[in-house]
């Protein structure tokens, strides 16, 4: 078994070599220096501490290097060449030997082959994924950068961000990398484009709003995959991204309620504001569940068991709404749209509850509350 050594301070970081070849424009050091920046890893250390030697011929999800700084005296390899290890400073030089030279590894060392069909468990993302490393050349560059997209997917999430939009995303984020445009610069242009969403709705300008909303939910998904590719995330950039999504989609139902009058299907007072109160209501109470979830077991709602995860495809998230909106307004009735969201949002509501008092009820009794993927 791989040994554990979390309770140990972090490893230093030190490069292998040298490698000049770009990946998300950055060249191998520096894409390490961000990596271990953001793992908070330091550059340095006294002599006794544990070293983690990263060989800068090969490019690696940022994964392996987490799954590693609390695992002392392993070696992660791609076919057999060390790419990254965690070890003691008096292997240091024989780590070193075998990156650059092909020596072999002390025997006493864990090997974790980066091939492995086991993979790891990244909680984060809610997926078990196999990271990629892979050798550092021109010609694998396209192939890596995918590589690194793919890795930032999350693999719990709704059906229009795990089947729609990945290629889409996929290109306005290499297109932004090659320009320079920051994860923060596409969240202001998402930002701009929500609120002209908002408006069109108010005014009834359902289409106009759709096709506004559509760039927006794309650019949500492009401004996180550009942060974790390019090792840029920031406490403002996350703020600013998680506070959008949290706050506005209230806001594009009320507005759609209000344009469904300028557009000619206006609601009843009474069914307006029954409908604005079931999904203000149950927005709110199924963030709550999932929050009391997360505090409760240690893991989100929808990581729980299968079913979890496929409902989340489809629950009553701003995505899966969108959807039955767009349904309604193809047969020009948004009222009958809005008010299917309500229900939907009611309906999941009520799925949410009924798996948190399930869950509740299974650790009284003992069991073992563990997510599927892990």
């Amino acid at each position: 078994m791989m040994p554990d050594t979390t309770d140990l301070p972090f490893p230093r970081v030190e490069p292998v070599g040298d490698n000049p070849t770009l990946l998300w424009g950055m060249d191998a050091r520096e894409r390490l220096r961000r990596i271990a920046s953001a793992l908070g890893l330091p550059d340095s250390g006294t002599a006794g501490d544990t070293v983690l030697l990263a060989n800068l011929e090969y490019a690696f999800d940022p994964a392996w290097m987490r799954h590693l700084r609390g695992r002392r005296d392993c070696v992660l390899t791609r076919d057999g060449v060390a790419v990254l290890a965690h070890v003691a400073d008096a292997d240091r030089m024989a780590v070193r030997d075998a990156m650059t030279q092909g020596t072999t590894l002390p025997p006493h060392l864990t090997i974790l082959p980066a091939e492995d069909e086991g993979g790891i468990f990244d909680e984060a993302l809610r997926k078990r994924e196999r990271p990629f490393a892979e050798r550092l050349v021109p010609a694998n560059v396209p192939a890596i950068e995918r590589a690194s997209y793919v890795g930032a997917y999350k693999g719990v999430t709704d059906v229009l961000t795990k089947y729609l939009w990945p290629e889409w995303a996929f290109v306005l984020t290499c297109i932004a990398a090659r320009i320079g445009l920051s994860p923060n610069g596409v969240t202001a242009i998402g930002s701009v484009l929500c609120i002209v969403a908002t408006i069109a709705f108010w005014h009834g300008w359902f289409w106009t709003g759709m096709a506004t909303g559509l760039i927006f939910m794309v650019l949500d998904t492009v401004d996180g995959k550009l942060a974790r590719c390019t090792i840029t995330s920031s406490k403002l950039g996350n703020a600013w991204d998680h506070g959008v999504d949290l706050v506005h989609p209230p806001i594009w139902w009320y507005a759609w309620g209000v344009g469904c009058a300028a557009y000619g299907r206006p609601l009843t007072d009474d069914v307006f504001w029954g409908v604005m109160a079931a999904m203000l209501f149950g927005y709110v109470a199924q963030r709550l569940i999932e929050g009391a979830f997360i505090v409760r077991f240690g893991m989100h709602i929808h990581m729980w068991r299968p079913f979890d995860s496929r409902f989340r495809l489809v629950t009553a998230r701003r995505n899966p709404n969108m959807v039955i909106l767009f349904a309604a307004i193809l047969v020009a009735r948004p009222d009958w749209g809005i008010v299917a969201v309500a229900w939907w949002t009611m309906t999941s509501l009520l799925v949410h509850l009924v798996r948190l008092m399930q869950a509740m009820a299974r650790a009284r009794r003992g069991d073992a509350m563990v997510s599927w993927l892990a």
